[in-house]
């Protein structure tokens, strides 16, 4: 049998590959160490790039309000010192609107919150010796719980020994894992900064840095194998900076729409929820329903009935973010399907927590556009028209 050497390179690279997966798996402790020891070193490029992705979305935006959309850049476009100073002059807003941010929330919301802590702090006082009273009142009309609690039995001795034990034992490791925490921040730091660092790098160089992995790309791989990776990136590109924008102008929405209604209705802690919400509202679906968990109990610690009328204001609020404001800024954002949404929140949740939540709706919603044109294209193939 004559093989073609095409067929012959397949093979070979088939082979290879199964060596290298039967080897991964068979000496798959060491593979992991080995993974895990190149993560943290390239820990902090990895963070640069995903703080280069967050901020080129406002950057994006500067950059076609302020040049590409206004006529006197589009006729003095070919000028060098205008080319030069844009990408500089933008990632310098970007930098000041994010700080403008962090000073608004430092200076602004901050010191509104603290106050807030402060009276929840003399609510909470006030609150435990009437809750104290009333279970005190409780136990006295019902001598079987005390009996019950009489059941109980605790060994002093035992007790005292194990605290006394924990002193002797325990301090040095909690003061080794003082060090080993403030040798974690400093490390934090160093990697934070590093990465910032490295994100202005990416974001200065984006267009050279675009073109130089184009000229790459097209050097080692097939003409039709780049053009199918560069779609299957620009999809992902824009898919996830909408999701981002339309997650971040949702959050914003539910927060504003909470804070502005509890100050009509005049319920306690309006700055302190309308932020929590704002902030738990970035995880989808499930985490405006944390910030009501909360909400509720720090309304409940003042007025039992504010809070059951919290709750229904919550319920209310989140039909309206539901069905007109999630749809049409998010929904609407990624191309995704409510029940898709829901599968991709549930699969991020399960594997990777919060961050998962947040990231696997982009994801999915890839894969759900590649597969749905790859099925439209087979369709077509078939001349098979189904409604």
């Amino acid at each position: 049998m004559n093989l073609s050497k095409e067929t012959i390179r397949q093979l070979r690279g088939l082979i290879v590959f199964t060596l290298v997966l039967l080897i991964g798996l068979w000496k798959f402790p060491l593979v992991f160490a080995a993974v895990k020891v190149v993560l943290n070193i390239i820990f902090p490029f990895l963070l640069g790039g995903a703080i280069a992705f967050i901020l080129n979305v406002p950057m994006n935006f500067i950059e076609r309000h302020l040049f590409a959309q206004r006529k006197w850049y589009r006729e003095k476009k070919e000028n060098s010192w205008l080319q030069k100073v844009k990408q500089p002059l933008c990632l310098v807003l970007t930098i000041l609107f994010v700080i403008g941010l962090l000073v608004i929330v430092i200076f602004v919301v901050a010191p509104e919150l603290g106050r807030t802590f402060v009276s929840l702090s003399q609510n909470i006082q006030a609150f435990i010796p009437e809750a104290a009273e009333k279970t005190n009142a409780l136990f006295r009309n019902n001598p079987e719980i005390i009996e019950w609690i009489n059941s109980f039995e605790f060994n002093w001795e035992k007790i005292v020994t194990s605290v006394i034990s924990f002193f002797q034992h325990g301090a040095g490791s909690m003061l080794d894992s003082t060090f080993a925490a403030a040798k974690s921040i400093v490390s934090g730091i160093a990697s934070f900064f590093i990465a910032f660092v490295f994100a202005c790098y990416i974001l200065l160089q984006k267009k050279k840095l675009s073109v130089q992995v184009r000229k790459v790309m097209y050097a080692f791989l097939k003409k039709k194998t780049v053009e199918q990776t560069l779609a299957v990136c620009s999809l992902t590109y824009k898919t996830f900076s909408s999701f981002l924008t339309g997650q971040c102008t949702e959050a914003v929405i539910l927060g504003c729409m909470f804070f502005v209604s509890m100050i009509l209705l005049r319920f306690p802690y309006a700055l302190l929820i309308g932020v929590l919400i704002t902030v738990t509202a970035l995880i989808p679906i499930f985490g405006a329903f944390i910030g009501c968990v909360v909400g509720a109990f720090l309304i409940l610690m003042v007025n039992p009935m504010q809070a059951l009328g919290f709750i229904i204001l919550f319920l209310v609020l989140q039909q309206i973010e539901g069905n007109l404001i999630y749809p049409h800024v998010v929904g609407g954002s990624v191309g995704l399907p409510s029940i898709w949404v829901l599968v991709a929140v549930t699969l991020g949740s399960s594997l990777m927590g919060i961050v998962g939540m947040l990231i696997f709706i982009p994801i999915v919603s890839v894969l759900y556009t590649l597969f749905r044109g790859w099925v439209y294209e087979r369709l077509k193939e078939r001349k098979i028209a189904v409604e």
